[in-house]
């Protein structure tokens, strides 16, 4: 039967239309979201009609960078321009790879982030000397007995999170009101107030005095957003906390400075993350850090004179310190002048990379990996570290150490003037693991690869292994001096040819099954500088004058030569090469650029 003009078989003929015209118009909104430009927010907290109330046009533009982080979305810019920003910024909406959001300059503009205010309510103390005084509520760190992280006598003063800036210079903290002198400020912290004497012994109400009263600058939770051209500086943040802080997936730091913060430039804290042609620099603890930044990109960055303040540095301090990070990357980066290590792995991370960097004059090691797995380190040139004779830092002041660190690659790295040049370093150690931070494994060195690496005129050795082990792993069988087996029972497991006892640790091993393989390397030495000692100082070790007898007694080295290393000037970085220069003929030479460095061959010797 048919229906009815005025049904359809499944209902009235008009609900069929009005479904059908919803659809529709479902489908156009959909698409047109997707075809909608993105919008450009502008923020200017100079112009006198600023508002946050305002839409963050041009002409009627936001006043702070936090209003437009509320209303951007996925595809939208924040224009910023020029002026210092007082405020903490935190960013939660999520861009995508394709839409992220991004936070820049606007055109030419200069744009400071800072923890720090100005300070304008003084007053001057009696006495001939212009020690001023300003009303101070700000406490840090109120649940620690000093005030300060670590809550130690060492970091008494130096874990505190207080910082004063007189005409952008730093002034120096003490402890009690009758310690002040020139250069130095006092927080009373019952009296509620902040002393402060210039250096210059000035008159603070006619100058510009700054105090760090925030303690994080910007706080990225959102995934694929972009920070791009920000000068970020003055966080009052204590010790393992950054001031810049990445937390979402995908977001990047681009062309920023972090710059005397008290703590931490800033931290990588997620997959993905890059910090691309930044600097860190002049910070109180470290550059920068990571922590779970998985396949995290670090490229083009200068990270330089970091732990201004002197944390511990066998704790956490220098250039910077990554954690239980996986397939992380540093390339094309110049890690300068940081007083502790330049490039610090520690704790269960794994397959990660450094290449094609300039690691240099940093006071204790280049490029530290410990307790970790499968670094790759390759073409770098690295110079002139590991001179500080930092308490506890034996094993750590090389171009390179691998500390209870397996599965590594060394290659095509120039290692030239440092206080050793390659070291390993052994201790019992054990390391949680990424996805099990809970439980903790034995890690040790071994199936580690040193190849194609020039190790020149470093002072007091080329190569050393520092095995501080009484079961005597690092000796072949007929050179070990003690017992091997120092557990007793019988192993439950093994690792290739080495047996492990019940909670993991090496049984019965000699250097032969531990694999490391060293081959194809360039040593080079000047009058009295060692070649390779093997062991502690403290303990069984041997100094090995040649190659031939580092061969013969140890299996090690096979194919190395020890020939004059020929470049143009070190101190101008310019390792330039002869045509015939034996590194190039046995592939020791860096593949690629490294900045800050000349590398290529000479038309003539030097």
């Amino acid at each position: 039967m048919n229906p009815s003009p005025s049904h359809t078989p499944d209902g009235p003929w008009w609900a069929l239309v009005v479904a059908t015209v919803l659809f529709v118009c479902v489908v156009a909104s959909s698409a047109n979201a997707e075809l909608a430009a993105p919008t450009t927010y502008v923020v200017d907290q100079r112009h006198p009609g600023a508002n946050d109330d305002n839409p963050g046009t041009a002409a009627a533009p936001f006043n702070t960078i936090g209003k437009a982080a509320t209303v951007a979305a996925a595809g939208d810019t924040v224009a910023i321009r020029g002026g210092v920003y007082r405020e903490s910024v935190s960013l939660e909406t999520n861009g995508t790879a394709d839409k992220p959001i991004r936070f820049q300059p606007d055109v030419a503009a200069n744009v400071v982030v800072t923890g720090a205010d100005v300070l304008t309510d003084w007053i001057k103390e009696a006495g001939d000397d212009n020690v001023f005084s300003t009303p101070w509520p700000h406490v840090f760190l109120s649940w620690t007995k000093y005030h300060a992280h670590p809550d130690d006598d060492f970091h008494k003063l130096i874990g505190r999170a207080e910082q004063v800036f007189v005409q952008g210079y730093p002034l120096h903290q003490v402890l009690q009101r009758d310690q002040l002198s020139r250069g130095s400020f006092f927080v009373d912290e019952e009296g509620k107030r902040l002393y402060v004497w210039a250096a210059n012994n000035g008159d603070l109400t006619k100058v510009r005095v700054e105090a760090s009263m925030r303690t994080s600058l910007w706080t990225v939770k959102g995934a694929h957003v972009e920070t791009r051209g920000i000068r970020f500086r003055y966080a009052a943040n204590m010790a393992q906390s950054p001031a810049v802080l990445l937390r979402g997936k995908g977001d990047v730091l681009e062309d920023c400075v972090c710059e005397r913060m008290n703590s931490i430039g800033a931290l990588l804290g997620a997959a993905g993350t890059v910090a691309r042609r930044c600097v860190f620099q002049d910070n109180g603890q470290m550059g920068f850090s990571a922590n779970g930044a998985h396949d995290a990109l670090i490229t083009e960055c200068v990270v330089r004179n970091n732990n201004t303040k002197g944390w511990n540095r066998g704790w956490e301090a220098g250039g910077d310190k990554l954690v239980l990070c996986r397939g992380l990357i540093i390339e094309k980066s110049q890690f300068l002048a940081n007083k502790g290590n330049g490039v610090w792995f520690d704790i269960g991370n794994e397959n990660c990379t450094v290449r094609n960097c300039l690691i240099a004059n940093n006071e204790d090691g280049g490029i530290f990996y410990e307790i970790s797995f499968g670094l790759h380190a390759h073409d770098n040139v690295i110079l002139g570290n590991g001179f500080a004779d930092s308490p506890g830092a034996w094993g750590a002041a090389a171009g390179i150490s691998l500390s209870s660190s397996p599965n590594c690659v060394i290659e095509r790295n120039v290692i030239v003037g440092n206080k050793e040049g390659f070291n390993f370093r052994e201790q019992g150690r054990t390391t949680p693991l990424i996805g099990n931070t809970k439980t903790e494994v034995p890690v040790w060195n071994h199936d580690q690869v040193i190849r194609n690496n020039v190790f020149a005129y470093n002072r007091d050795a080329q190569t050393w292994g520092w095995f501080d082990v009484l079961d005597e792993r690092h000796w072949p069988a007929a050179m070990q001096k003690k017992p091997t087996d120092l557990k007793q029972g019988e192993p439950k497991t093994q690792l290739g040819d080495m047996d492990l006892d019940e909670k993991g640790c090496p049984v019965n091993v000699t250097l032969n099954k531990m694999k490391l393989t060293f081959g194809g390397n360039l040593y080079a030495t000047a009058e009295g500088q060692p070649l390779l000692n093997w062991g502690c100082a403290w303990r069984h070790n041997k100094r090995y004058g040649s190659l031939d007898e580092v061969s013969a007694e140890l299996d090690l080295e096979q194919g190395s030569r020890c020939e004059p290393f020929v470049f143009a000037d070190y101190l101008t970085r310019d390792f330039r090469v002869p045509a015939d220069n034996p590194a190039l003929e046995m592939k020791c030479y860096p593949e690629g650029g490294v900045p800050g460095v000349k590398l290529g061959v000479l038309a003539q010797a030097p």
